[in-house]
């Protein structure tokens, strides 16, 4: 059954009735402008005395009694057929356990997997891949896009070419778009291969009860890995357990169970004991990930006005042995454009796979697209900003255009001369956009015990967002309760399901299952204190810390005395994310301003300032959320400016797997920033959250890009943007 509501919805310049209809027990979507006593309150991370004190329990954390160590030997070879593989030597290492062996006849990648041993240290295990001798025979390797495309090129798998069939996508005619424009502007942009560099890198503990099988595991998603796993060893799925209490980090690069976990449990087999295997940092950046590299050929057309007639991208770019590496998003969906035709190949290379990695194909897109953005609107002498707001169909970004101007002090910097000397300013903005809807299926359990506590239980997982945190939040809200009475369980496959954490999904997809527990359980807490209150269950409301008469708050019981009336140990209720309803917006807009300073006699570029104007449906922890988006903004910055993954064209190897040598942001390189939300009720799910770790990533390098462009007078169209690159742009090398 289902009814029907009209719901107050909109942001602050645009306000509409909407109707939706939704399940029966599906409590009333939040509106605009509702009152909350713990939503929307800054509030610290529940778990953050326990990180700031060393106590959470990380994968790395965990030791078992009777615990051995995993290491994994790796091809040093980027193409090689694999003979024999010998692990006699290692076997007879006193203190080695188990040896075992992939059966991959190829090896594609310098560094993919070839054997595992598990010993009772460390250094015993270490000795142990010594000892394992592989017989390799090297085959012709592929370790750019120049190379991969030339007719000669060996191919990097035996079945076809390097690179993959055009994906085409075509709006209105281009042709006749350029036909149309009074000015147009052609070049080509190309970015990175860059490295998710998690804090805790990729690696799990594997044990072994009989048939049943309990990994700890750094992941993104619990059930993805529970399920590879019962494929793998053919188990049911109750005979699986995987447990994630805390993940340092994974942005896209943790989700299945890769070779590391896989190997990691046939150890824990064949040793008949548990196994821990956690990777260092050099084999993290070889085999677990990456986001792909870029070359696009943009060409972009206006007409005198500055709108749009035009927009084409023919994109390449490689993920290595694996695809993914599309990043035509923003030139489909950021601006009003009638004509648009874009052209994406995956390009094939002897390089580590990429995976999906904060908010994919998206940060690449944007940087050539915005930068072209600025050299055209320049060739017509046209503001940038006003540019781009000319070309916005989005009512969201152009609030969220005025906010970021008027923090920034648009106006008045733009029109500023600019002054004279080697050290250069220049401001830069760009436009964002991401689709952080969430999708159904996640569950959760609410409980009330007769103490007067109440906990949270879902097999979601915290990846370092907050997530436990803005859980919590949700049904202390719902119930009316401290946030200090809800205890949060999470990270257990034990637990109702929940879905992977990924693509800003978190949020969005489980804060509605657990609103919908909450109010599951508040229902029957209603029908236990209706009597006592001489009331109608219909006539009640949680807030305050009491179950009350509406109207009447006098009459009232506290949540602890309403508990104390349950016949059992506890009550609990269940939860889950009905499909989304329509309502008044599903997407979401942004913008970001950056200042940056241009040393013309090094090429050093410093960021100085971003301004990040973003909107993400309602926000739970206003604090939570500015720390997302410092984190993206952050990430940006080492995307714009410092990271590359380099490998060496003679030997196919990558040169830089340590952290000496990949180069992070570090506190010095962190600009000044300054967040603002334009919160928006869109009545899609009972909360109204949309997720907030993609969109906060995806304009920054592009700000920054047009920021460079800007101080020196020429654009630097490449990523990242190195000394050596900004000096050839100003001719000096």
């Amino acid at each position: 059954m289902a009814r029907r509501l009209t719901l107050k919805l909109g942001f602050a310049r645009q306000v509409q009735d909407v109707t939706v209809v939704v399940p029966d027990d599906e409590p009333t979507p939040w509106e605009l402008d509702e009152r909350f006593a713990v939503v929307g309150v800054d509030t610290p991370r529940l778990d953050g005395p326990l990180k700031a004190a060393g106590s959470a329990r990380y994968t790395y954390d965990i030791e078992l009694p009777g615990m051995l160590y995993g290491a994994i030997l790796r091809s040093p070879y980027p193409h090689a057929r694999v003979g024999k593989i010998d692990l006699a030597g290692a076997r007879r290492i006193p203190g080695v356990r188990a040896a075992i062996a992939r059966d991959d006849q190829v090896v594609r990648f310098a560094g993919q997997e070839v054997a595992a041993v598990a010993a009772i240290s460390p250094q015993v295990a270490d000795d142990a891949l010594a000892a394992i001798t592989v017989d390799y025979q090297p085959l012709p390797f592929i370790a750019n896009m120049e190379q991969a495309l030339k007719p000669s090129a060996p191919p990097v798998f035996a079945s076809g070419s390097n690179a993959t069939n055009a994906k085409l996508f075509e709006a209105g005619n281009v042709v006749h778009g350029f036909g149309q424009a009074a000015a147009v502007h052609e070049a080509i942009y190309t970015t990175q291969v860059q490295a998710h560099v998690s804090l805790e890198t990729h690696g799990s503990v594997a044990r072994w009860d009989g048939d049943q099988l309990t990994v700890w595991v750094s992941t993104q998603g619990i059930f993805t890995v529970r399920d590879d796993l019962m494929v793998f060893f053919a188990l049911p799925p109750e005979n699986v357990r995987v447990i994630t209490a805390y993940i340092g980090g994974g942005f896209g690069s943790k989700f299945g169970a890769g070779a590391e976990v896989i190997m990691t449990a046939q150890l824990a087999r064949e040793a008949a004991a548990p196994v821990k295997l956690m990777l260092p940092r050099a084999a993290e950046h070889l085999a677990t990930g990456n986001r792909p590299n870029s070359w696009q050929h943009v060409k972009l057309g206006a007409a005198a006005d500055g709108k749009l007639t035009a927009i084409e991208l023919i994109q390449r770019g490689s993920g290595g042995i694996g695809g993914g590496a599309g990043s035509s998003g923003p030139y489909k969906q950021l601006y009003n454009c009638p004509n648009v035709r874009t052209e994406e190949r995956n390009i094939y290379l002897n390089a580590g796979p990429s995976s999906p990695m904060r908010a994919p194909g998206w940060p690449q897109g944007c940087f050539g697209l915005e930068l072209a953005v600025d050299e055209l609107a320049r060739r017509l002498a046209i503001d940038r900003l006003e540019f781009r707001r000319r070309n916005n169909s989005d009512a969201v970004r152009a609030l969220e255009y005025e906010l970021g101007a008027r923090a920034f002090k648009w106006d008045e910097r733009s029109r500023a001369t600019p002054k004279k000397g080697s050290v250069r300013r220049g401001i830069g903005v760009a436009s964002g956009s991401w689709h952080g809807l969430g999708r159904p299926g996640s569950q959760a359990q609410m409980v009330a015990y007769r103490d007067g506590r109440a906990e949270l239980r879902t097999g979601s997982q915290d990846i370092g967002t907050g997530t436990r945190t803005i859980l919590a939040m949700v049904a202390a809200e719902e119930l009316g309760i401290p946030l200090s009475q809800v205890r949060v369980e999470i990270g257990d496959t034990r637990y109702l399901y929940a879905v992977p954490s990924g693509g800003s999904s978190t949020a969005p997809s489980t804060t509605p299952a657990v609103r919908q527990a909450a109010a599951h359980l508040k229902d029957k807490l209603f029908r236990l204190a209706a009597p006592a209150l001489g009331a109608e269950i219909g006539d009640l409301e949680a807030r305050d810390g009491t179950i009350r008469v509406r109207f009447e708050p006098s009459r009232a019981l506290s949540f602890a005395e309403v508990c104390r009336r349950i016949p059992a140990d506890s009550l609990s209720a269940d939860g889950e994310h009905v499909p989304d309803y329509q309502g008044f917006r599903t997407n979401q807009a942004g913008c970001q301003f950056a200042e940056v300073e241009v040393d013309t006699e090094t090429g050093i570029v410093r960021v100085l300032e971003v301004i990040a104007v973003h909107d993400a449906g309602l926000i739970i922890d206003p604090l939570t959320a500015r720390s997302q988006v410092n984190g993206g903004i952050i990430m940006g910055v080492g995307f714009a400016l410092f990271e590359e993954r380099r490998l060496d064209p003679k030997i196919g190897v990558m040169v830089n797997p340590t952290m000496d040598d990949y180069k992070l942001p570090g506190p010095l390189d962190t600009p000044g920033i300054k967040v603002i939300f334009v919160e928006v009720a869109n009545g899609v799910t009972n909360t109204g959250v949309l997720g907030l770790g993609e969109a906060a990533h995806v304009a920054t390098a592009a700000a920054i890009g047009c920021a460079v462009f800007d101080a020196i007078g020429v654009p630097v169209r490449s990523l990242p943007i190195t000394p050596d690159r900004v000096l050839d742009a100003l001719g000096k090398i």
